[in-house]
């Protein structure tokens, strides 16, 4: 008996190597540019679709409203804050991530932040490239070893716990914060301490942002905790930009009290702050933090895996958000 393949939207383009047993398994509308579908013609492509592998995405009510058929939303990243989990709760529909196959990628993205801005490469780049006025002397271009510093980890997750490895390599202290600090026993195995977030904040040399976008997490670092760091310390976020308020932020750079900032994610992506890239002590890079050729084809693959399992009736390995009867699935 023939059975109708699940029709399944594939957003944006991403790795077809990881792709292969979705395109087996389902009916697969494939997006195949960088360019972000237009509203109406979104719509019109999600009426019949059973699944959804969404590439940053937004769905919310308008979307879900357009998509009566849909079953499972596969998203391709580990930050799901373009889905409306209350809206897809209500209608009974699954929701995964890939969380795992980013971790070291965004990890070395946040220890290369954290060498380019204290070491001012990307600075010392632009002198070359730009043609500007340079005579080296034993007093130009000085920088800020990251050997002996302490580093503070906002967010201790698998992500941060990758930075704290790299950072310990390089002889760094390692320090940390979330909202529930593991066993005393597991900071002494891994040599890495909990500290209040006011504490770290007023200990760290550089600090790092590795903690998803939540109402919570918000302007967590906002002007009152950018007053709290050290005087010529160092900010790096590669975790959301809204995490951070953007406008104290200039200001603490602007003002000297800190002394720079690496950061991958803004507070209104893809528009940047216009004075952070008029600031020389700044390294920016646009959202880059899983963009490796290895980790987008793994991330396609895990994805896909999840979406295919859902439509089959599995438990997906990385489910976020399911508010089902049977928790081991969907029911066709």
């Amino acid at each position: 008996m023939h059975t109708q393949k699940p029709k399944v939207l594939v957003t944006r383009n991403i790795p077809k190597e990881g792709l292969t047993e979705l395109f087996e398994k389902c009916e697969v509308d494939y997006h195949d540019s960088n360019e972000v579908i237009p509203k109406e013609e979104l719509y019109e492509r999600v009426k019949d679709i059973d699944g959804l592998l969404a590439v940053f995405t937004k769905v919310n009510e308008e979307f879900l409203s357009h998509a009566p058929k849909l079953r499972v939303i596969s998203n391709y990243g580990v930050g799901y804050d373009n889905i409306d989990v209350a809206a897809t709760g209500r209608r009974g529909i699954i929701v995964t991530n890939t969380p795992d196959v980013v971790t070291e990628a965004t990890a070395e993205l946040a220890f290369g932040l954290m060498l380019a801005v204290t070491r001012r490469i990307a600075e010392a780049d632009r002198i070359l490239r730009f043609r500007k006025p340079y005579r080296w002397g034993p007093m130009a271009m000085l920088g800020t070893e990251l050997v002996g510093k302490t580093l503070g980890i906002i967010g201790f997750g698998r992500i941060g716990r990758a930075v704290a490895r790299r950072a310990q390599a390089s002889d760094m202290k390692v320090i940390y914060f979330q909202r529930n600090p593991r066993d005393m026993s597991r900071d002494l195995e891994d040599n890495c301490y909990y500290r209040p977030l006011d504490v770290l904040l007023s200990e760290s040399d550089v600090i790092s942002i590795h903690v998803p976008l939540t109402e919570e997490t918000r302007h967590l670092i906002g002007e009152n905790e950018l007053l709290k760091m050290k005087k010529g310390s160092y900010l790096i976020n590669t975790s959301r930009g809204p995490v951070v308020d953007e406008e104290a932020l200039v200001k603490a750079l602007e003002s000297g009290h800190l002394a720079g900032a690496g950061l991958d994610v803004f507070e209104r992506e893809p528009k940047i702050h216009p004075r952070l890239l008029e600031l020389e002590n700044t390294v920016l890079t646009p959202h880059i933090g899983t963009s490796t050729i290895e980790t987008r084809i793994e991330m396609a693959r895990m994805a896909a895996q999840d979406l295919i399992d859902g439509l089959e009736g599995k438990q997906p390995r990385h489910i976020v958000v399911f508010f089902g009867e049977k928790k081991k699935g969907v029911s066709s």
